[in-house]
C-alpha cells in the first residue's frame, strides 16, 4: 500500500505540472476537432509512433493498455517529453517558416499485483493553433479586402489504465480518460471599407475517453517472440455546445451589433480502431507494424452555410487511416562499449486527413523518423533511458497549403529499482 501511495503521489505532482500541451502553427488545425495526436511516447516516437504490439516491462506504452501487464515489479517508471517543431509553408510559390514547441506528455507505470500493471498520464488528444491572413474579392465593389484567420486551444486527456495478464500468452488492458479542453477559432472580414464583420467560433468540452486493448505474446524459442496487438475506441458525443457569435462593427462610428447561435450536443469523437504485429530478439532487436482507422466520416459538423445560418452539416469529415513502420537495434547488450548499449531507431508511415476542404480531400500525411534511446550510467544501475528523436513529416494535397516539419522530440524515462530491499552481510 505504501508503494503504490507513493507512486500515485509522484504520478499526481508531475500531473499538476503538466498543464499545457504542445503547440501547431498549422491553418490546417481550423477543421474539425484540430491536429490530432496519436498516443506515442519518447521510445517510439523514434519509430515512427508504433506501439500496438509492444511490451517491455522498463518502459510506458499507453498505446496498447495491455502492455501495462509486463511492468516490472521492482520498478516505478516515470516518462516524460517535450517537442519541438520548424515548419515551412509554400503556397502558389509564397514561402514562409514558423516555430513552436512545448510540453508533449507525462506518464507513470507501477505494478500493484502479479501480473496486474496501473499506469496515469497526461497526453494531447488535439492541437489547435494558427494565425494567417488571405484576400477575398467584393465584385460589388471591383476591389479586395482581407481576411484574417486565428484559432487556438485543443483538448487534453487525463487517463488512469491497468493491465492484466489473464493467460501466459494474453493480456488485456484499458485506459478511461477525463477529456477537456476548448477551442476558440475567429474570422474576421471587410464587406465595405466601414464594416467590418466577425465571426468567432466557440467551444468549451468536459467528457470522457475509453480505450481497450489485447496483446498476444507468442514465444518463437527462447529470445524470438511474436506479438499481436489490438486496440479499440467507442465514438460518442461529447455533450458540448458550440457557440458562433457574428459581429458586425462599423468603424465609422464605433457601433456594433452581435447575433449568437448554439447547437447543443454538437461534437463528437470517433470509433477506431487499430491493429499491430511485432517480433522482438531478446534485447537486440525488434521490429512492429501498426494500422488504424477512425470512423470520422459517418459524424456530422457544425458550420455556417451559405444562408448564414449555423447547422450540424454532414459530408465534412472523412474516415482516416494510418500505417507506419519502425524498428530498434541495439548493438551488443553484453558489451563495455557504450555505443552498444544505444538503442537506434528508425520509422517511416501514413496518414489520409480526416476531414474536407471546400469539398475536396485534406492534405495526405507522410513522415520518416530517426531517434536513439541513450542509456544513463550511474553507479546503481542503467535503466533509466534518455530518447531522443526527429521527424520530417510532408502534409500536401492539390491546390492547397503544403508544409514540410521538422520535429524534434526529447523524451526522459525514468525508471530505477525503488523498491528493491538492501541486505547487509
Amino acid at each position: 500500500m505504501n508503494r503504490i501511495l507513493c507512486c500515485l503521489a509522484l504520478t499526481a505532482i508531475m500531473i499538476t505540472s503538466a498543464s499545457a500541451q504542445s503547440g501547431t502553427n498549422s491553418p490546417y488545425s481550423q477543421y474539425g476537432l484540430g491536429d490530432l495526436a496519436d498516443q506515442s511516447v519518447g521510445f517510439n516516437k523514434g519509430m515512427s509512433g508504433v506501439g500496438l504490439a509492444f511490451r517491455k516491462g522498463n518502459e510506458v506504452n499507453p498505446m496498447n493498455p495491455a502492455s501495462y501487464s509486463s511492468v516490472d515489479s521492482l520498478t516505478m517508471i516515470f516518462d516524460a517529453g517535450l517537442s519541438g517543431q520548424i515548419t515551412r509553408y509554400n503556397e502558389n510559390g509564397k514561402k514562409m517558416t514558423a516555430k513552436g514547441g512545448g510540453f508533449d506528455y507525462v506518464t507513470g507505470l507501477f505494478r500493484v499485483f502479479k501480473n496486474v500493471g496501473v499506469s496515469v498520464g497526461v497526453m494531447p488528444y488535439s492541437n489547435i493553433g494558427y494565425n494567417y491572413s488571405s484576400s477575398t474579392k467584393l465584385t460589388e465593389l471591383d476591389t479586395t479586402v482581407p481576411v484574417k484567420y486565428e484559432g487556438n486551444g485543443g483538448l487534453h486527456q487525463l487517463y488512469l489504465g491497468a493491465g492484466l495478464k489473464v493467460l501466459k500468452p494474453l493480456s488485456v488492458g484499458f485506459n478511461f480518460s477525463y477529456l477537456w479542453g476548448d477551442y476558440d477559432r475567429t474570422v474576421v472580414s471587410t464587406n465595405t471599407f466601414i464594416n467590418v464583420l466577425s465571426r468567432q467560433y466557440s467551444a468549451s468540452i468536459s467528457s470522457w475517453k475509453l480505450d481497450v486493448g489485447l496483446q498476444y505474446d507468442q514465444p518463437i524459442n527462447k529470445t524470438d517472440f511474436i506479438t499481436i496487438g489490438a486496440t479499440f475506441s467507442p465514438g460518442h458525443n461529447l455533450k458540448a455546445d458550440p457557440e458562433c457569435k457574428v459581429i458586425s462593427r462599423n468603424t465609422s462610428i464605433g457601433k456594433s451589433d452581435t447575433t449568437s447561435y448554439v447547437i447543443n450536443n454538437a461534437l463528437d469523437i470517433p470509433t477506431s480502431w487499430g491493429v499491430g504485429v511485432a517480433y522482438r530478439h531478446g534485447t537486440i532487436l525488434r521490429v512492429g507494424a501498426d494500422f488504424q482507422m477512425q470512423k470520422w466520416g459517418s459524424l456530422s459538423y457544425p458550420v455556417m452555410d451559405e444562408y448564414n445560418n449555423y447547422v450540424m452539416k454532414d459530408g465534412l469529415l472523412k474516415d482516416c487511416y494510418k500505417l507506419n513502420a519502425g524498428a530498434e537495434w541495439m548493438p551488443n547488450p553484453m558489451s563495455r562499449n557504450f555505443l552498444n548499449h544505444v538503442r537506434y531507431r528508425i520509422g517511416a508511415g501514413f496518414t489520409t486527413p480526416y476531414y474536407y476542404i471546400n469539398g475536396q480531400e485534406g492534405p495526405k500525411d507522410f513522415h520518416v523518423t530517426l531517434g536513439f534511446g541513450i542509456p544513463i550510467m550511474n553507479v546503481y544501475n542503467s535503466r533509466s533511458i534518455l530518447n531522443i528523436s526527429a521527424e520530417w513529416q510532408r502534409r500536401s494535397a492539390d491546390q492547397l497549403i503544403t508544409e514540410n516539419t521538422f520535429f524534434f522530440n526529447i523524451g526522459l524515462t525514468f525508471n530505477e529499482r525503488w523498491f528493491a530491499k538492501w541486505k547487509i552481510e
